[in-house]
């Protein structure tokens, strides 16, 4: 038996799913998830073996959902669309399955079929079709849900209770990898544990023993470490 996360908007819309899936005695829904952010946390923390996932959702949407994920961890991805003639072209074309909704019975029972049988879709396939580059980074703070432009982040860091992001304004903690964000946006990688936008550099203090300390447009303080010195003197135009 499968485990699943379905991710939709719509209540009507995820419990229908969830009921037709438990139905087939060959899927577990384990959970569910209103919308991309609160589903990036859940597959993250539950890792589910497929996550039937909603195209249209506010914020962000499912596509943009994918591009969050780590590809060697990603699970399998079904998408569940209103019908949308180019959304459907895409999956087709990339071997990716889909339901529509409302979701036909014989229709879910074969994609059950399929994501028993094989792999439904692989990571190449997902790169296909998954934003190369992330405009918005999803975070929480201060109780609440927030949605942070990449071009307003600072810095990006992680420690122990996770991995943090930094604008002018405010600090947030975010759902995504620091490997998802140096792969995803333009921040740059100075030390194992931080990553920097060159555009918010202000200065960088050169210190004893290769080691350099950036000062952020805001004042931060960043430590950047022997290993990404040289890289980052490039980027900045210094050789």
């Amino acid at each position: 038996m499968l485990s699943a996360l379905v991710i939709d908007d719509e209540l009507f819309a995820r419990e229908e799913l969830t009921e037709l899936l438990e139905e087939t005695g060959k899927i577990n829904v384990i959970d569910q998830a209103s919308n991309a952010i609160e589903g990036l946390k859940k597959i993250n923390q539950l890792k589910p073996d497929v996550v039937f996932l909603d195209i249209q959702m506010p914020q962000i949407t499912g596509i943009e959902l994918l591009g969050m994920l780590d590809p060697e961890t990603m699970p399998k991805v079904v998408f569940v669309t209103a019908y949308d003639e180019f959304a459907i072209q895409a999956f087709e074309d990339n071997a990716f399955d889909y339901l529509l909704k409302p979701v036909d019975t014989e229709r879910l029972n074969k994609t059950i079929k399929r994501l028993l049988k094989s792999q439904l879709n692989s990571h190449d396939q997902i790169a296909a079709i998954a934003p190369q580059s992330l405009d918005q980074i999803p975070c929480v703070g201060l109780n609440r849900i927030v949605i942070i432009p990449t071009l307003d982040v600072e810095f990006a860091y992680s420690d122990i209770s996770g991995v943090h992001v930094q604008t002018n304004e405010q600090q947030a903690t975010s759902q995504l990898t620091l490997k998802t964000l140096e792969e995803k946006t333009l921040l740059v990688r100075c030390h194992r544990q931080f990553l920097v936008n060159v555009k918010a550099i202000k200065e960088i203090k050169l210190l004893e023993n290769g080691l350099a300390e950036i000062i952020t447009i805001s004042d931060h303080p960043i430590p950047v470490s022997r290993r990404y010195l040289k890289t980052l003197k490039e980027r900045l135009g210094f050789h």
